[in-house]
């Protein structure tokens, strides 16, 4: 068993005997632990070395090891799919997605070349068109590209404005992720000039005085949904300011982009459709396994940057016989077929079922933010944006926040986040965050982890720190 394949004739007999192992060992990690695994750090890494060594002289067989190390992966591993586990932008992915995600591990196409994945490109060609008409419905020409994720997305979008303007310095808000200075670092160009902001947006007057200042090809990065507290920049506004000062405009979009599915919400994104790239995550608020990124631009003509020949690849006699080139499509070679499953997903919901989640979700931050808001221990930082809260017990310094987060992760029981927020009088704060990405939990769900926070604060146990 263990030496059969996923493919060919017999692929699909070996994937139904292992398929239930492995769903049944699930089940069994998944009783063994609530939001996460208890016990921090040192419990996982206990596991780990009781189950050592992985690689033993003659294997244990595959059904032996799919059980044993499936039902440590899922004990040990945090469950985005639980309501109480809300840290990050880390969501629970659709059954459909990752049954879909298993039908590309199993025929394993290479997006690198069409004889390698021969119906896996024209499916991602179709893809990344209709995301691109979507982001740009006045465009020409627009196009996309599957991505990793927001940092690649960004590298690339930082990577193609060097190229088509010989350099250029970045300007961003302090809001930005991180990906952009890394980005920079990386391409060698200059360090991104940093503007301030108000309330997690950049403030037009500091991005207007940046741009005054700067010399030479711009490009001017805006943020559609912080990774801090999910807030979205004046897009309009900075639209305006980016042309006026003939600079490129990248709005990373990986946390908000989604909302362009929404009728409802796709206005908090007006603007968006003036940028030159836009960087969107659908393993954020689109329920894709990671990775499942896309970087969409106004002018195909962007991506040319990326054309390169490889004989063994994109031979020029195979264009002419009118096989499609796909090297130009991303910087990796060997690349999976993530489209695929973004494709079913898509195809299976439509775009007022994929609608429907993401307002969901917007609605159930609301009403837990309205829920901490009347709590009389909890302190909301303000209303949410998209679908991140941010909290503080009432009275709670920096120390007791960082250290309550800490606690409820060692307990298991939650999974919370943690953001450092700039108050108006120039310090900073920390806040506990909640970033709700579940479309199945209701507000409901999040009472009583309210209540826990205030509890834990209350609680000497909280002061710990865990090791």
């Amino acid at each position: 068993m263990e030496r059969l394949l996923a493919g060919g004739r017999t692929g699909p007999e070996a994937l139904a005997e292992l398929v239930p192992i492995a769903l049944a060992a699930t089940t069994a990690g998944r009783k063994q632990r609530a939001a996460a695994p208890s016990g921090g750090p040192g419990a996982t890494a206990a596991t780990v070395a009781a189950l050592a060594p992985l690689l033993t002289a003659e294997g244990v067989g595959a059904k032996a090891a799919l059980r044993e190390l499936t039902t440590a992966f899922v004990a040990g591993s945090v469950d985005p799919a639980e309501p109480w586990c809300a840290a990050h932008l880390h969501c629970p992915p659709l059954a459909v997605a990752a049954v879909a995600d298993l039908v590309t591990s199993a025929v394993n196409p290479s997006m690198d070349s069409w004889d390698q994945a021969p119906i896996a490109s024209d499916l991602e060609r179709t893809l990344t068109a209709e995301f691109a008409a979507l982001c740009f419905p006045d465009a020409p020409a627009p196009d996309a590209l599957i991505t990793s994720g927001g940092t690649e997305s960004n590298q690339l979008a930082l990577l193609l404005a060097r190229e088509l303007t010989g350099s250029v310095t970045p300007v961003c808000g302090i809001n930005s992720h991180h990906s952009v200075a890394r980005a920079a670092w990386l391409l060698g160009l200059p360090q991104p000039i940093v503007v301030d902001c108000a309330n997690e947006r950049i403030r037009p007057d500091a991005l207007r005085a940046a741009l005054a200042e700067t010399l030479g090809p711009t490009l001017v990065v805006a943020t559609a949904g912080t990774t801090n507290a999910g807030a979205i920049d004046p897009l309009p506004v900075i639209a305006d300011l980016a042309r006026a000062h003939n600079a490129r405009l990248h709005v990373d979009a990986a946390y908000g982009g989604s909302l362009l599915f929404s009728l409802a919400h796709a206005p908090l994104l007006e603007g968006i459709e003036r940028a030159d790239t836009v960087a969107l995550d659908l393993h954020k608020l689109g329920w894709q396994p990671i990775p499942a990124g896309v970087l969409l631009a106004a002018n195909a003509t962007d991506f040319a940057p990326l054309n390169l020949s490889a004989d063994y690849l994109n031979a020029e006699d195979d264009l002419e016989a009118g096989m499609p080139d796909l090297l130009g499509r991303s910087l990796h070679t060997s690349r999976r077929a993530d489209a695929f499953r973004i494709a079913v997903s898509l195809r299976a919901l439509g775009r007022t079922g994929l609608a429907e989640l993401i307002d969901r979700c917007l609605a159930t931050a609301r009403e837990v933010a309205a829920a901490v808001d009347a709590h009389p221990d909890l302190r909301l930082w303000q209303s949410p944006t998209l679908t991140t809260i941010l909290l503080r017990p009432v009275g709670a310094d920096d120390d007791l926040v960082t250290a309550l987060r800490r606690r409820l992760l060692d307990t298991g029981l939650a999974v919370l986040g943690r953001a450092r927020i700039t108050n108006p009088d120039g310090t900073d704060s920390r806040w506990l965050k909640l970033t709700l990405l579940n479309p199945v939990a209701t507000a409901a769900d999040y009472l009583p982890l309210l209540d826990l926070i205030a509890d834990t604060a209350r609680t000497p146990r909280a002061m710990e720190v865990s090791s």
